[in-house]
This record gives C-alpha cells, sequence and structure tokens, in this order.
C-alpha cells in the first residue's frame, strides 16, 4: 500500500538493519517498545477505572483500493490527511491530557524529533489547562522520563534562539521525572501526574 504525505511525498517505512554488534539483552523489557509499553499501561488504566487514554489514530485518505472480492479489500494507495499532534490523549480525574511518546537511542533528546505543529498544539492544551507533557525512553539505558510541556517550551525556545538542538540525559535527569518500568501498570506516569497536579 503507498501512503502519501499532505504534500504529496511518498511515506517509507523504516527499515529493520541487523545489528552485527553484540547487544547485552534485558530481560526486564523483553523487546518492546515505548508505544506497545504506553498501549499495555493505558489498557491497565482503562480496565481498573483508573483514566481514559487512547493512542490517537493516524489521519489517511484513502485513494485506492483493490477488491479481488469482497472479504479480501487491500488499500494500494493512501494519503496522510494531516499532520499530526500528538500520540496520545485522554481524560484523569476529569482534567484532558494529552501527550508525545519518543525513544532515542542517543544520550540526548534531539529536538528534531519534536515539529513545530506538536509545539503548536501542545501550546494550545495547556491554553486550555490541559496536563501535557513528553515521554522520552532513552533506549540504551533503558531508562523512561515525563518531561512537562512546560519545560520542553524553554528547551524548544533555546534552540529556536540558535542555542543547543537537543536536550543532553542530565537536563531531562534534572528537569524531568523518572519513570521506573513495572509489570502492572508498565509505564505509571499516572503516578507522575499525580504528584504534579492534583
Amino acid at each position: 500500500m503507498a501512503i502519501r504525505y499532505p504534500n504529496g511525498k511518498l511515506w517509507k517505512a523504516k527499515q529493520n538493519v541487523a545489528n552485527p554488534v553484540p547487544v547485552e539483552i534485558q530481560y526486564s523489557n523483553r523487546g518492546m517498545t515505548l508505544e506497545d509499553d504506553l498501549n499495555e499501561t493505558n489498557l491497565y488504566y482503562r480496565e481498573n477505572g483508573i483514566a481514559v487514554i487512547h493512542k490517537k489514530p493516524t489521519p489517511i485518505q484513502i485513494v485506492s483500493v483493490d477488491y479481488p472480492k469482497r472479504s479480501a479489500a487491500v488499500i494500494k494507495e493512501a494519503y496522510f490527511k494531516q499532520t499530526s499532534t500528538t500520540d496520545y490523549n485522554g481524560v484523569y480525574k476529569g482534567k484532558y491530557i494529552d501527550f508525545e511518546a519518543k525513544e532515542t537511542k542517543n544520550s540526548s533528546f534531539p529536538l528534531k524529533n519534536i515539529h513545530d505543529h506538536q509545539i503548536e498544539h501542545m501550546k494550545a492544551v495547556l491554553e486550555q489547562n490541559g496536563i501535557c507533557f513528553l515521554i522520552i525512553r532513552f533506549t540504551k539505558l533503558n531508562q523512561i522520563y515525563f518531561l512537562e510541556a512546560e519545560k520542553l517550551m524553554h528547551f524548544w525556545e533555546r534552540q529556536k534562539n540558535g542555542g543547543r538542538k537537543s536536550i543532553s540525559h542530565q537536563e531531562i535527569v534534572e528537569c524531568g521525572h523518572h519513570i521506573p518500568l513495572g509489570y502492572c501498570p508498565r509505564v505509571d506516569y499516572i503516578s507522575i501526574i499525580d504528584k504534579l497536579y492534583f
């Protein structure tokens, strides 16, 4: 299936490249991505009546479908309808929750992983007194941090004014909140929200 951006450019999925360097296996993670962990966490929150948080679907416009038979329709071409905002949203204790989830293999978080339209969306959520944040996983360190959108804005402005184009791990340790991996829930970001907002 061909998927295109709003400007018509063809979207290509990133290819998985085998890593010839031996990697120490961390059984605590068992190969799950941050998205998998967050989806599991959000399911736990919903099933236990704690919060209602969902991953936002990516809006696409289907252009071409192959119908060899009705039960086996295949999408052949599609376009992204619009730029996406953030990954997750929902409600907790009557407050709107909105956040982006990112993973990095670097020892710092590159700000190029966040886009202007996402920053504008986060600012709009903050203006409406919503709870907005970023969850970052440093994959090599196997560490996850919660960074409030207000603090992200400081680093974003620093970059826009000619400063550093990333947030160092140390800065995230100092400004953010470490989320230890657990079992149920896997990434308990609600416990951070409780400390900061309730």
